[in-house]
């Protein structure tokens, strides 16, 4: 979405950033900071320095594929955006949703360990940004929730996607079986594939690869396809891509998408907060323990801006490889 904003704003300027900016919801996603040297350093990074900011997938729908129960809006995706200092490249980090963490009280919640996404119901988007800070101790310079459900519609409007997956996933709510291989997926089947999380390798951590696919997937159709100079498609593409946006009050989208607009798709990282168990037994139920020494050193190497030299030395593998 990110890319697709700065292709918005590169490919007509004001004109085109005014008109999408206008279609993104903005609400109050961050903690309120009366620390003037927190606000100093933020507008400093927008300036010259790495940017980090928490992109949280809310998932609203009436009901699953396959007419499953009814389920309300959850935040099942928690992810951190890096940006480089050079603005040339970005990292995105998956942070798994069930990880047992320390989740500041807010509300009738007293504070203690509890899943992470436990935090969204707790206090919406600011205890969620304020547990992610103390976790990683990454300062927050925006934040943003994409409705994922959207993905539906932007697979369609790039006229479907070819995705590569490199394992056996056999659908929940359908017979469909996508087996070890590429597979061309039009708006609703590639929706049913990335909600899939009990016949994929890894569980949750495969249904986070299969968004990743799916994302990237989309990413390279954009740039790869005759949308960027077909005006009606490309603006039915900006306009799904905007509409799905929650973002910050105090963020300027105009500024992000200018910062991120020298992103090439192949220069965008995708990985995962090492963990230890997927099966951790703990008061809120089944959760994942997160390797707490090379967590922390991830999270360091996003604090240093070294999170490219970091992935190197530590390569992450596919769910069941």
């Amino acid at each position: 979405m990110l890319v697709l904003l700065a292709g918005g704003v590169a490919g007509g300027g004001y004109y085109l950033y005014h008109r999408y900016d206008k279609k993104v919801s903005r609400e109050a996603l961050l903690p309120d900071d009366s620390d003037p040297g927190a606000k100093e350093q933020r507008e400093e990074n927008w300036k010259s320095g790495p940017l980090n900011l928490l992109l949280l997938g809310s998932d609203s729908r009436a009901t699953e594929p396959g007419g499953k129960s009814p389920i309300g809006e959850r935040s099942d995706t928690i992810m951190l955006v890096h940006v480089a200092r050079g603005r040339d490249k970005a990292t995105i980090v998956s942070i798994p949703r069930d990880s047992y963490v320390e989740v500041p009280a807010a509300g009738a919640w007293k504070g203690g360990k509890n899943k992470i996404n436990a935090a969204f119901a707790f206090g919406g988007a600011k205890l969620t940004a304020t547990t992610v800070k103390r976790l990683t101790g990454v300062s927050l310079d925006g934040a943003m929730i994409a409705n994922f459900a959207s993905i539906h519609e932007m697979v369609s409007a790039v006229n479907g996607v070819d995705v590569c997956v490199p394992y056996d996933v056999r659908s929940t709510f359908s017979e469909r079986v996508w087996a070890k291989g590429c597979h061309d997926m039009d708006g609703a089947e590639a929706e049913e594939f990335m909600r899939q999380r009990y016949e994929v390798p890894g569980g949750d951590f495969g249904r986070m690869y299969n968004q990743q696919l799916v994302v990237k997937a989309v990413i390279a159709k954009v740039s790869k396809g005759d949308l960027l100079s077909n005006p009606m498609k490309f603006d039915n593409l900006l306009v799904t891509a905007a509409e799905a946006l929650t973002v910050d009050r105090s963020l300027d989208v105009r500024e992000l998408a200018l910062a991120v607009r020298d992103i090439k798709p192949d220069a965008i990282r995708y990985a995962t907060v090492p963990y230890t168990s997927a099966g951790l037994r703990t008061p809120a139920g089944s959760a994942v323990q997160l390797d707490r020494a090379k967590s922390a050193a991830m999270f360091a190497a996003i604090r240093n801006d070294t999170i490219d030299q970091w992935l190197a030395a530590h390569p992450q593998k596919a769910p069941g490889s």
